[in-house]
């Protein structure tokens, strides 16, 4: 995709992006912006295509002014650093970003198929085995991201999108941090926080299979384990620790989630001796071929419709901004601030 965009060879292009994310001279006026994909507190994702080669991608477009207001300037500026530097079949590639005098920009690969979270809603809950496939790719991805120091915190199937073969994509690294050891932000959502986060006391890689537990009991169930009307019901439910599991779990399942739930995090699996192989090595991921699914090779149990590349049916709509939205300010306060863009 990249080569397309800068028009090296394919080899030259996947070192730019991959390596150290600069822009490559680009600006908004290269992309037409089609339609929304997803909102968020300072910034909206579209779908965009390139004018010179017609390739769709995704563009997040964040509000400078709201991010500096929502003090966020840190962890954007971290996101796009952590996502220059990995490259990895479960994870969404970012090819380069640019700014202006109003708007931070991310060009992202277009990932075809929506949320995990739409398929999720739709079926009610997912089997036993379409749970294990899911839960083994992103086992891989955060494996990954682990041998490179860097905690996600912010797995939930809302983050989770399916390519156009139904395989997973992990996307938003805007919590991702590069620690050696713990930190101490308290940042993740609600339901998928763990315990160590909730007391701050520090955390680290753990947190991350945590999350893992809480995702594939909400894969299962359709539902998270810990859930109130407000963040501190939550929160004391997860502190209770108290997991009630509907009838159809496979034992297995119940027991690897137990173990990913386990709330003293020296206990924890995935964060023993033997780190992710621990995991792997569980009974619920039994005849997982590992090696197949890192290379893509096992079939996906659910296959997005699409009709071609620039498919939205997979997404939610939401509402277009109105154009006067859009216009530049013509003055950047702000530019000092993210340099690296």
């Amino acid at each position: 995709m990249s080569a397309m965009l800068s028009g090296k060879s394919s080899a030259q292009a996947e070192q730019v992006p991959a390596t150290n994310g600069v822009h490559l001279g680009y600006n908004l006026s290269d992309f037409a912006l089609l339609k929304t994909l997803g909102t968020g507190t300072f910034g909206r994702v579209y779908l965009a295509r390139y004018k010179n080669t017609n390739q769709y991608y995704a563009v997040k477009v964040l509000k400078k002014v709201e991010v500096v207001r929502l003090k966020q300037v840190e962890h954007i500026n971290s996101e796009k650093q952590i996502l220059a530097q990995i490259k990895f079949p479960f994870i969404v590639n970012m090819l380069c970003t640019f700014q202006d005098e109003t708007n931070l920009y991310m060009l992202l690969e277009y990932v075809v198929g929506g949320e995990l979270f739409s398929h999720l809603r739709k079926a009610g809950k997912f089997s036993n085995d379409m749970t294990r496939f899911y839960a083994a790719e992103i086992v891989l991805a955060i494996e990954y991201l682990h041998s490179l120091n860097i905690i996600y915190r912010d797995l939930k199937p809302e983050n989770l999108l399916l390519d156009d073969r139904g395989h997973i994509k992990i996307t938003d690294f805007g919590f991702a941090k590069k620690v050696e050891d713990r930190t101490w932000t308290l940042c993740g959502t609600p339901e998928y926080l763990a315990p160590e986060i909730i007391h701050s006391k520090g955390h680290g890689k753990a947190v991350d299979w945590w999350a893992l537990g809480i995702l594939i009991f909400e894969m299962l169930a359709g539902y998270p384990p810990f859930f109130d009307d407000n963040p501190f019901g939550i929160y004391e439910k997860i502190l209770a620790g108290r997991i009630v599991f509907p009838a159809h779990f496979d034992a297995n399942a119940k027991d690897l989630i137990k173990r990913l739930l386990t709330a003293d995090r020296t206990k924890r699996l995935g964060n023993l001796k033997d780190g992710s192989e621990d995991i792997k090595r569980h009974k619920w991921f039994r005849g997982v071929d590992w090696q197949a699914l890192l290379n893509r090779a096992v079939q996906a149990p659910i296959v997005p419709v699409i009709s071609h590349p620039g498919d939205t049916r997979n997404f939610e709509s939401y509402p277009e901004l109105m154009e006067e939205d859009q216009k530049l300010q013509g003055v950047d306060p702000f530019r000092n601030l993210f340099k690296d863009f």
